[in-house]
């Protein structure tokens, strides 16, 4: 009878048998010949930014809809960034971050004249049609404020200083009623990031100002956080060209060809068109050039600003 150990050993031999069978040959490995490996580089993606005028969640909610249908119809790869401030958004522009811009006239014609941007198309509101307009409100229940007149001296809350409808647009309409910037207590502008529009109502609304200003429409944004009859429009300012989509300078013209083509084709009547179109508020969009906006060039030198610096 064999012994325990005798019997493991006779195991581990018929394993290591096995494992060394001739008939699987060994092989040489040269480790001196080597290859790099080939990553497959990624499609480049087209960036889309809509100017933040509302909170970023409201920003994706009116527009990734419209960015989905773009990469649809386009077969480009776009994508929707979200810049803090106006100001960073004309930076982004800058440094050739943002491809295609959604923004107000008054920040458009800075990126223009600053870094050669350049307006394709322009949207269509069911009010105001392809132009827009800015809104001056107080509280409703202020009985200082009747007139454009009783706004001297008052604390005055704006969207932005790079804001068409909230700072651009009222600044030139109080300038025509002889009412200058030296003539407020204060002016004040929404903090960021994003939903500059909604802070300028809340903030009026609060009493922590006496006037806003805002675009016209801010207000139906609005309605389910204040009570709509809290706040009154005290005046409007003069119509100017619509907001507008714009391409950065040295973007390929082939591709903001492609854009502008799937952009026009959208069409209110069709049942696949109108979620896209109520998302962002719009009912279609129109071709546009740069001189569209000298308006709004013209408001800026009758309030004195500087839209090369």
């Amino acid at each position: 009878m064999l012994r325990p150990h005798v019997l493991w050993i006779g195991i581990v031999l018929c394993v290591l048998a096995v494992g060394c069978d001739s008939s699987e040959p060994a092989y040489k490995v040269d480790l001196s010949q080597r290859e790099t490996p080939r990553i497959q580089q990624e499609t480049q993606s087209i960036t889309y930014a809509y100017l933040p005028q509302y909170s970023h969640s409201v920003s994706y909610q009116k527009h990734h809809r419209l960015v989905d249908y773009l990469a649809r119809t386009t077969g480009l790869k776009i994508r929707q960034i979200f810049p803090d401030t106006f100001d960073g958004h004309m930076k982004m522009v800058g440094q050739g971050k943002i491809d295609l811009s959604f923004t107000n006239p008054y920040i458009y014609v800075q990126t223009a004249n600053r870094y050669g941007s350049a307006a394709f198309a322009r949207i269509v509101e069911k009010e105001g049609g392809n132009r827009y307009r800015g809104q001056i409100i107080c509280r409703a229940d202020n009985p200082r404020i009747q007139s454009l007149a009783d706004c001297r001296d008052k604390r005055w809350i704006a969207v932005d200083p790079g804001s068409g409808g909230g700072y651009l647009f009222p600044l030139t309409l109080f300038y025509a009623h002889g009412i200058m910037r030296k003539d407020f207590q204060e002016i004040a502008f929404a903090p960021g990031p994003g939903g500059k529009q909604e802070k300028v109502v809340l903030a009026v609304a609060a009493g922590k100002y006496d006037i806003g200003t805002i675009r016209q429409g801010t207000l139906d944004v609005v309605a389910g956080k204040i009570d709509p009859l809290s706040i009154r429009v005290l005046a409007a300012t003069a119509w100017y060209p619509g907001w507008v989509f714009s391409s950065r300078r040295g973007l390929d013209p082939d591709l903001v060809a492609k854009v502008k083509n799937v952009l026009l084709a959208l069409d209110i009547r069709r049942p696949d068109h109108q979620p896209i179109l109520q998302a962002a508020q719009f009912v279609s969009v129109i071709s546009s050039v740069d001189a569209d906006y000298d308006p709004v060039r013209e408001a800026a030198q009758i309030i004195g600003v500087s839209l090369s610096q």
